[in-house]
């Protein structure tokens, strides 16, 4: 079976829980915290090995202790390393996010070694080895991306990102995406178009669509829209679970989505799998 290449972020994450997130000028009192492993492209990356495919991860981190748990924890759940550079000299990712009583949370990210990524590797045909699908997500320098892209082009493998957080995307890089997922946010800033509802993501996923094939937009409470360019557009309510968290949700979703989707499942199969998978990560008490 082919392999998911993952390229992008690995942050050591600091999670601090407070009765809500502090204003500008604010103090706010914890009620605790924990230290967890993290980054979009890391994330995405145990939750596709989770759902039973195999994955490989492209990035870097520091020499540091963060560093070494960033890679014990890909390598622990069973996420191939071999192309996972290890810089002397520079801090590895990491983020500090504070949580609220209602489970919503809002973050810091800073990227260290992230930047340092070589964008210059992707003709390396052991990168590629029995390759399927490319994830990238938008949290390493787009020449990053757009050359990991542009190669998996070339060999024919299919490319998905995850355009989060939100920034404007090179039209280079536009033309190699086959698949593009984004939740409300980002998808209003892409498309113009506010995401309120399923049918407003329908809509924006529609727009969308004139420049991406596939479009998934997640919708937060209201669930997810997915449309294809022949105009088919389809929507799933979200699945009603009692919110624990929404941190890591969205890294939940792709996982499972992409993992399916290699699993030769249809675009309606793969969404309807991620969206229960997201659910149940957002209800679990860790």
């Amino acid at each position: 079976m082919k392999k998911i290449l993952v390229v992008g972020s690995l942050h050591y994450d600091i999670m601090v829980d407070a009765h809500h997130r502090p204003e500008k000028g604010e103090t706010v009192i914890g009620t605790g915290c924990s230290y967890k492993f993290g980054g979009k492209g890391g994330n995405q990356a145990v939750s596709a090995a989770k759902s039973g495919v195999g994955v490989k991860f492209l990035g870097a981190v520091g020499t540091d202790d963060s560093g070494k748990f960033l890679l014990s924890v890909l390598q622990n759940n069973s996420v191939d390393t071999k192309f996972v550079e290890v810089i002397d000299g520079i801090a590895s990712g990491m983020s500090v996010a504070t949580m609220d009583a209602e489970g919503d949370y809002g973050a810091v990210v800073v990227s260290n070694a992230n930047l340092r990524i070589n964008p210059n590797q992707f003709d390396n045909d052991d990168i590629w080895a029995d390759v399927g699908m490319l994830l990238l997500q938008n949290e390493v320098p787009e020449l990053v991306n757009l050359n990991a892209a542009k190669e998996a082009k070339k060999r024919n493998i299919t490319v998905c990102i995850n355009a989060a957080p939100a920034k404007e995307l090179s039209p280079a890089l536009q033309a190699c995406i086959d698949v593009l997922v984004v939740n409300g946010v980002e998808a209003r800033d892409m498309s113009g178009i506010t995401v309120d509802c399923l049918e407003t993501a329908s809509k924006a996923a529609l727009k969308l669509n004139q420049t991406f094939p596939v479009v998934v937009v997640t919708a937060g409470e209201h669930g997810v829209a997915f449309s294809e360019s022949n105009g088919t557009c389809n929507s799933l309510p979200a699945e009603k679970v009692e919110l624990v968290s929404t941190h890591g949700a969205g890294d939940c979703f792709m996982g499972m989505f992409c993992a399916s989707m290699m699993n030769g499942c249809s675009l309606e199969e793969s969404v309807s799998k991620a969206n229960k998978a997201a659910a149940i990560h957002v209800s679990r008490k860790d």
